[in-house]
């Protein structure tokens, strides 16, 4: 299993290496039309309004047999949950991943969507689903906030545990200054066609399950690296508990055959006497 935890992390690695470049030029395409537009606010993926429901939305995996992996994101999500009830924040939950769905199934809890079988390699389509329906839960004011919480890959002993707010899509994202020289040139004098806002309109999905998309890969590259640590750990501790209990038998056999000496020297000599 580390094996093959190794093979599919490389893949992982291989995936997200290839998925930034194309979040990146749609942050500095957004950021250019948004500030080609003085409406840009009327938009419903960025429209802020009083928080009352939030949805959390945790990225587990579908397997266990990754150390901490499934158990510090639930921990994260249970944290927040609290945190939000101690703020008069009604929480809805949505899970990916199979484990995280029968954890809260088995703690009772009322899932309003699961997703899962896709966990180890996920795919665009799968990051649309999600997106599709976030996406309708904040329009429709089902929910006010929309809350990712996943493991970001650092390295394959090195995963930290992220949350991230998707909707309402952050302000900050908008506002935030390009250095580039390829962001600075999206804010040049250009003429639109469609209008700024329309093709705002249309950026802001994608922009959502760009940002779903990238967080599933960055999950499932965390789950082979803690799959793999963990493998690797479980063998080492089975072999230095294989050497331990070859000593102990040793030594038991080493007694009973010392044993088995002593009662026939002891009859010897009793022979003898």
């Amino acid at each position: 299993m580390e094996l093959v935890a190794a093979a599919k992390l490389r893949r992982a690695q291989a995936r997200i290496e290839a998925m930034r470049p194309y979040a990146e030029r749609m942050q500095e395409l957004m950021v250019g039309v948004a500030r080609a537009s003085s409406s840009v606010q009327r938009l419903p993926l960025l429209q802020r309004r009083d928080v009352r429901t939030a949805a959390i939305l945790p990225l587990t995996g579908d397997r266990g047999l990754a150390g901490a992996f499934n158990a510090q994101i639930l921990r994260e999500a249970f944290g927040l949950e609290r945190s939000l009830r101690e703020g008069g924040v009604e929480p809805r939950w949505l899970v990916s991943g199979k484990k995280g769905a029968s954890t809260l199934s088995f703690r009772r809890y009322e899932v309003a969507q699961a997703w899962t079988g896709f966990s180890d390699s996920p795919h665009y389509a799968d990051a649309q689903a999600i997106a599709h329906r976030i996406a309708e839960l904040y329009t429709e004011q089902e929910v006010d906030r929309v809350v990712v919480i996943y493991n970001h890959f650092e390295s394959a002993l090195t995963q930290r545990v992220v949350s991230q707010e998707v909707l309402p899509v952050p302000e900050n994202l908008l506002e935030e200054q390009a250095d580039d020289d390829r962001a600075q040139a999206l804010l040049g004098d250009f003429i639109y066609e469609p209008e700024p806002e329309q093709i705002l309109e249309r950026l802001l999905p994608v922009y959502v399950e760009t940002e779903l998309y990238r967080a599933l890969l960055e999950s499932a590259a965390s789950e082979q690296g803690a799959r793999m640590t963990a493998m690797r750990n479980a063998s080492k501790n089975a072999g230095e508990l294989i050497d331990q209990l070859t000593l102990q038998m040793n030594r038991a056999r080493q007694a009973e055959i010392t044993q088995e000496i002593l009662e026939v020297v002891a009859g010897a000599d009793a022979l003898t006497a």
